[in-house]
């Protein structure tokens, strides 16, 4: 955790899949006079209106020694402010690009995209176009500068993977983007994934729990730390949906929402999701030696070259109503047919011994 006195300290370079937020710490300095806990945060944070941290406060996202702040709480010398910011504003353009979309549901508070795999959600990191932002920006009428003064990350709540298909909502407008937003960060939002991952797992059902952190070895991976004070608290429940002796299809529900969360989960506990290049899916982890089988497992990386996750299910309370919406996807075509070729060839399998 960074602890840089009273500056700006942004905790993880990595925005969870929760609400997009990110962390943040200052430590008051021993010499500080007492002030409210808005004044200073707009003292002390670069680029950010008071408007917009009275607007975290409001929310419930600033903790001043643990417990959530009001505006006018009074800072005082060595008190720890915690907090999160939903909002990060890029300083690229984002041009809108009639790329089509598969809208599953669509009112004035929000909309539901069924996001395609090998699809980027935002421009970023070599990825400047063709990204879901893009193609929502075209449909919304929506475009951003490197100067707008609108500071959102686009109007998207979450996201997920490149290379995870499924459902993703979007916020409209401000109120609805602070409502869901919320909700995400309460992981009280409904999320179920499906996944097929190597290995014939033991339990029907189960949980795991295990901080989610930076691998320190290889910057593009997480990793599950041991220790309490490292990474980031996750939990997923897990259960199993079919069996096929050498990999099992199961349903993944997040109760927290951090980066790869159930491709780090399932590879921890020994089975990685199927085609999952980063955590070691494209290894045939279970099975034969026989070249026979080698081939049916190119054949299958083949039919689904990535990895085998989508995101099925996504439920939440509707910003303006208050009452609970549910959406459910089918699985895409690429996993529909993987699953269907391992349903055949376990049909005609041997029973482990």
């Amino acid at each position: 955790m960074a602890d840089l006195g009273n500056m700006d300290a942004r905790e993880d370079e990595i925005l969870d899949d929760d609400g997009m937020f990110e962390h943040f710490r200052l430590n008051v300095d021993s010499g500080q006079t007492p002030m409210r806990v808005d004044k200073y945060m707009a003292c002390h944070l670069e680029d950010t209106s008071r408007a917009r941290v009275q607007n975290a406060i409001k929310n419930g996202y600033v903790r001043v020694n643990d417990k959530v702040a009001k505006a006018n709480v009074i800072i005082r010398p060595n008190d720890v402010i915690r907090f999160v910011m939903p909002y990060e504003r890029h300083g690229f353009e984002v041009l809108p690009e009639d790329i089509p979309l598969d809208i599953v549901y669509e009112d004035d508070d929000f909309l539901i995209v069924n996001k395609p795999a090998g699809m980027v959600v935002h421009p970023g990191h070599g990825h400047f176009d063709g990204t879901l932002i893009n193609a929502l920006s075209y449909h919304l009428g929506i475009t951003q500068g490197p100067d707008a003064e609108d500071e959102r990350m686009g109007v998207l709540v979450h996201r997920i993977d490149m290379d995870t298909s499924g459902l993703l909502v979007v916020a409209k407008n401000d109120a609805s983007q602070q409502n869901l937003a919320k909700q995400f960060f309460v992981h009280s939002i409904e999320r179920k994934y499906v996944a097929v991952v190597w290995g014939n797992i033991r339990e029907d059902e189960g949980t795991i729990v295990g901080n989610i952190g930076r691998d320190p070895n290889d910057r593009l991976r997480f990793k599950v730390y041991q220790e309490e004070d490292k990474g980031k608290h996750a939990v997923t429940h897990y259960k199993v949906l079919e069996r096929f002796g050498f990999v099992t299809v199961v349903e993944c529900r997040l109760e927290t929402g951090r980066t790869h969360q159930i491709r780090v989960h399932m590879s921890y506990i020994g089975h990685p999701l199927f085609g999952d290049e980063r955590y070691g899916g494209t290894e045939i982890r279970k099975g034969t030696i026989y070249a026979k089988y080698k081939q049916f497992i190119k054949n299958c990386l083949e039919i689904c070259p990535r990895q085998a996750l989508h995101a099925k299910t996504l439920g939440f309370d509707h910003p303006s109503t208050g009452k609970i919406v549910r959406f459910d996807s089918e699985l895409p075509a690429d996993m529909q047919a993987l699953i269907e070729k391992w349903r055949k060839y376990s049909q005609n399998m041997p029973e482990e011994s």
